[in-house]
C-alpha cells in the first residue's frame, strides 16, 4: 500500500516490483490495484508481453512492406526506362527483377530476424548469448559454405554487370550454347546438340557473349590460284550487297557489307575474307544464305572453288634391285 505521504503512483513511474520485467503494463495495474505485486506481474506477462511482441511483429511487417514497395519502385522505373531495343529492354527487365527478388529476400532475413531477438528480449531471455552463437555459427557456416556464398555473389556481380541473359549465345569454357535460365547460383546452358549445362557462376572465369548489342558474320571464300582477284571480289561485294538490299534481311544486316581482301595464301587456296554486321543472333542465318548465294554466283561466273590436291610421282623405269625399287603410289 502507498503511505498518505507518499506521492500518487502515476503511469510513468516503476515501482520496484515492476523495475525487473520493465513493463508498463505491471506499473498500471500495480497503480489501479493500490499496490498489488501478484496482479501487476501476472498482467505484465498475459498483457505486456503477448501486447510488446505483438508490437514488434507490427513493425516488423510494416517495416518489410515499406521496404519492399520501395524495392518494387525502383525495380518498375528500371524496367520502363527507354532503351531502344527490344531485346536489350527484356534483358534488362529481368535483371532488375532478379535483384528485387534478391533485395526482397535480403530485407526479410534482415528484419524478421531482428524483430525475433526483440522478441525473445521481451520474454526475458539474454539474447547476448544468442548473438554471439549466432556469429560463431555464422561464422562457421561461411568456411562450410565458401562456394554456396561465392556463387551467389558471383550471380550479384554478373547480374549487375549484366554479362549474360536467357536467350544468348555463349562460351562459358566447357559449357557452349544457348542461356536458358540466370540463377544467383547456377546458370543452365543448352549446346548445339540439346544437352543441358548447369553451370556455377563462381566457376565461370570468362564469359564470351555472341548475342550482346550486335554480331558479325565472318565467311572466308577460298578460290583457285588461277583466279582473277580482282574479278572474285567484285562478285563477292556484289553479292553482299544485293543479301543487304533484299527487304527480308533490311533488319538483320545492320551495316553496309565489306570484302576485307586476301585473307590467307593456303596450299590449295586463296582465301578471301566477307564480313556483314548483322543484328544479335542472326550471324549464323546470314552466313548460311551468303554460301547458297556465293556457290550459286560462283557457278554462274565460272568462278573455281579449288579441291584438295596431291601429287604423285611414279618412275617409268623400274630398278633390277628389289631394294632400289620404289614402295607404291599412296591412292589419291
Amino acid at each position: 500500500m502507498l503511505s498518505p505521504t507518499s506521492p500518487t503512483l502515476g503511469l510513468f513511474d516503476m515501482p520496484a516490483t515492476c523495475a525487473k520485467s520493465d513493463s508498463w503494463t505491471c506499473a498500471a495495474v500495480y497503480d489501479w490495484t493500490g499496490g498489488n505485486e501478484t496482479l501487476a506481474r501476472t498482467a505484465a506477462w498475459l498483457i505486456g508481453k503477448p501486447l510488446a511482441i505483438l508490437v514488434i511483429i507490427v513493425g516488423a511487417v510494416v517495416v518489410r512492406w515499406v521496404a519492399c514497395k520501395a524495392i518494387d519502385r525502383v525495380v518498375q522505373r528500371a524496367e520502363s526506362a527507354p532503351l531502344g531495343a527490344r531485346r536489350t529492354f527484356n534483358r534488362r527487365a529481368q535483371r532488375a527483377k532478379s535483384l528485387g527478388t534478391l533485395l526482397k529476400s535480403i530485407t526479410t532475413t534482415v528484419v524478421f530476424g531482428i524483430a525475433f531477438v526483440m522478441a525473445l528480449s521481451e520474454v526475458g531471455m539474454d539474447v547476448a548469448p544468442i548473438l554471439a552463437s549466432a556469429g560463431v555459427l555464422g561464422l562457421a557456416i561461411g568456411f562450410g559454405a565458401q562456394n554456396l556464398v561465392k556463387d551467389f555473389l558471383s550471380g550479384v556481380m554478373m547480374m549487375v554487370e549484366d554479362q549474360y541473359g536467357v536467350g544468348d549465345a555463349v562460351d562459358l569454357g566447357e559449357a557452349i550454347g544457348t542461356v536458358e535460365a540466370v540463377g544467383l547460383r547456377v546458370t543452365r546452358v543448352r549446346d548445339v546438340d540439346g544437352t543441358v549445362w548447369y553451370v556455377r557462376t563462381g566457376e565461370i572465369l570468362r564469359v564470351g557473349n555472341q548475342s550482346q548489342n550486335w554480331a558479325r558474320t565472318v565467311l572466308d571464300i577460298g578460290v583457285s590460284y588461277s583466279e582473277d582477284l580482282a574479278r572474285v571480289r567484285e562478285v563477292l561485294t556484289d553479292v553482299a550487297h544485293s543479301l543487304w538490299e533484299d527487304e527480308d534481311y533490311k533488319d538483320i544486316i545492320i551495316e553496309e557489307p565489306e570484302v576485307w581482301g586476301v585473307q590467307n595464301l593456303a596450299p590449295d587456296a586463296v582465301i578471301v575474307r566477307v564480313t556483314l554486321k548483322t543484328a544479335p543472333m542472326q550471324q549464323w542465318n546470314v552466313a548460311r544464305e551468303m554460301r547458297e548465294r556465293i556457290k550459286a554466283r560462283f557457278d554462274h561466273e565460272g568462278i573455281v572453288m579449288p579441291l584438295p590436291q596431291r601429287v604423285v610421282w611414279q618412275r617409268d623405269s623400274t630398278p633390277e634391285h628389289p631394294a632400289e625399287r620404289p614402295s607404291p603410289a599412296a591412292p589419291e
